[in-house]
């Protein structure tokens, strides 16, 4: 026993395990894109075997990539992110890095204090959510030289190059099917928009639309909840036990939507003879609830897959893997939950 654990297990080890020269194995740790498929499969065969692990403290001093890339979320306290984070994790992986994931629970100072632990980790790249930062945030990533993606969102303007789905985009479809329903007595539900560039541009572009329209929407009818399926069942029934209500609410995302869908039924309510209820993103169990829910697709895997094919190419290839900003449209769904307006007389008797 004493022999085993005195004995060292370094990249030679590894290489005559595998099989292979240690010069592959160096490569297939610091460029694994350079290295045949079957042969990383070998050479990891070997590292689980041997129980090899590298030093990547040494090995970043002398300007060896880590391998990992930094990943910055709002919030992990709910499955908006998962499916987008997901994507992008896979994509690397296949490339041979590997991502830390942190949230900043919508801080942005607490944004630009995990950015320093993720650089003095001395991470390969960054990924930020959205496109509003703190200043401090850029002139930190511009001073390091570091590649870095804006995801989830897209802009022809951002700072960074941008991956993502136009939300004034996502906002204008979802109110202007509302309003094509013939829908004039419209409330809103939006999470707070302090650090959430995603709901603001939602938001701002929703009541504008109504606005053009000639539809306002009263102060005790715009919602702001947290994302939270309890807090938007509970805001939704006081809003529709009123006995002035609304025949359409337009939800700012789909976990607030369906919570909606939950209060509007213990309103003793249908949805949508009753009142229509409409969210954006289609996350998972959008198309699955009852009723399925209307809204607005925000193509998340896609945005995870084309931000980590180009934080990878931004990675191995520098020179020329410079990154634009890519719009991943957003594309409207209509399901069950949405439903034109009754008559002024049915509303009246009811």
């Amino acid at each position: 026993m004493a022999d085993k654990k005195a004995k060292k297990v370094d990249i030679v080890t590894v290489s005559k395990a595998a099989r292979v020269s240690p010069s592959t194995v160096s490569r297939y740790f610091n460029h694994p894109e350079l290295v045949k498929s079957a042969t990383r499969k070998k050479i990891d065969t070997a590292v689980r075997r041997t129980g090899y692990i590298r030093n990547r403290a040494a090995q970043t001093i002398h300007g060896i990539r880590s391998g990992t890339i930094g990943v910055l979320v709002p919030t992990l306290d709910h499955a908006i992110f998962a499916e987008v984070v997901q994507a992008f994790s896979d994509t690397v992986a296949s490339q041979g890095f590997t991502i830390l994931l942190a949230s900043h629970g919508y801080d942005l100072q607490r944004e630009y204090a995990i950015l320093r632990k993720f650089l003095e980790h001395r991470v390969d790249g960054v990924v930020l959510t959205g496109l509003d930062h703190d200043e401090a945030v850029f002139q930190l990533l511009d001073s390091q030289e570091i590649p870095c993606v804006l995801m989830w969102n897209y802009s022809a303007t951002s700072r960074y190059p941008s991956i993502g789905a136009d939300n004034e985009q996502a906002g204008r479809l979802i109110a202007e099917h509302v309003l094509e329903l013939g829908h004039r007595r419209v409330a809103c539900m939006f999470p707070p928009t302090h650090g959430n560039d995603r709901a603001l541009a939602r938001r701002d572009v929703v009541l504008t639309t109504l606005r053009v329209a000639g539809v306002d929407v009263p102060d005790e009818w715009m919602l702001e909840t947290v994302y939270s399926i309890s807090e938007s069942k509970q805001d939704t029934k006081r809003l529709l036990l009123q006995r002035d209500r609304p025949t359409a609410l337009i939800c700012g995302n789909d976990i607030l939507a369906t919570g909606a869908l939950y209060g509007a039924t213990a309103s003793g309510l249908r949805v949508p003879d009753d009142v229509t209820v409409v969210g954006i993103g289609d996350f998972k169990g959008s198309s699955e609830i009852e009723p399925a829910l209307t809204t607005v697709r925000l193509p998340a895997q896609r945005i995870g897959q084309e931000a980590g094919n180009a934080m990878v190419l931004a990675i191995i290839d520098p020179a020329t893997g410079k990154a634009g900003s890519l719009n991943c449209a957003p594309e409207f769904v209509e399901r069950r939950s949405s439903a034109a307006v009754k008559s002024i007389s049915e509303l009246i008797a009811r």
